[in-house]
């Protein structure tokens, strides 16, 4: 159980990259006071962890009732997080992490941008959403695994959220260029563990 929740900080720590959303809350942030600054941080991060774990303990239900299999979900989210990868070591800007260009140009003339686009999608994305089913898997809401899962999902959310206090420190820290560098190096990470999950979908699918 232990080697499993570290693999699950790892991956959800790389997918949803606390070090790389902190320069972009600084910059959406940069005009506010020090006191609104951290209730819009507060408030992303709640919402974001309300939506992980409903996906978590609801998000099966619904691709049963859709007629999904874990196996042709598993082989999906691989894709869509080996696409997450790309963005990361390409660096750019495509939908999957962060709001496009015209949701930020929304964002911009928002009062509250807590939930949108801070929880959505910057916190709790497609891939974060996607890894969060995957790494459930078949399990129920009582099993141990769930648990295990939602117990990361809150370590990360509160390391997002320290990260997010202290954005401002960490965009002078790091620069863009630092923050790159960063987000390079947890694609290549992410792009191995979307291979992996395509390949055990795969073998789950040919098994008689």
């Amino acid at each position: 159980m232990m080697e499993n929740a570290i693999n699950a900080f790892i991956l959800l720590f790389v997918v949803v990259d606390p070090v790389g959303v902190a320069p972009m809350f600084a910059a959406m942030t940069r005009n506010y006071p020090r006191a609104a600054s951290r209730g819009t941080a507060l408030r992303g991060v709640t919402v974001a962890l309300v939506i992980l774990v409903f996906f978590a303990l609801g998000g099966h239900a619904l691709l049963r009732y859709l007629g999904i299999g874990m196996p042709a979900f598993t082989i999906a989210g691989g894709i869509l997080l080996f696409l997450l990868a790309v963005d990361m070591v390409l660096v750019r800007q495509t939908g999957l992490r962060t709001a496009i260009p015209s949701e930020q140009l929304e964002a911009e003339h928002r009062d509250d941008i807590s939930v949108f686009p801070l929880a959505i999608p910057m916190i709790a994305g497609p891939g974060s959403l996607t890894t969060v089913l995957l790494l459930t898997g078949i399990h129920g809401w009582q099993s141990a695994q769930t648990w295990m899962v939602l117990g990361v999902v809150t370590v990360i959310l509160f390391i997002t959220l320290l990260m997010l206090l202290a954005a401002q420190h960490i965009s002078r820290v790091l620069g863009e260029t630092g923050v790159n560098v960063v987000a390079r190096l947890f694609g290549i990470v992410l792009a191995a563990l979307a291979v992996q999950y395509v390949s055990n979908g795969l073998h789950a699918i040919t098994q008689p």
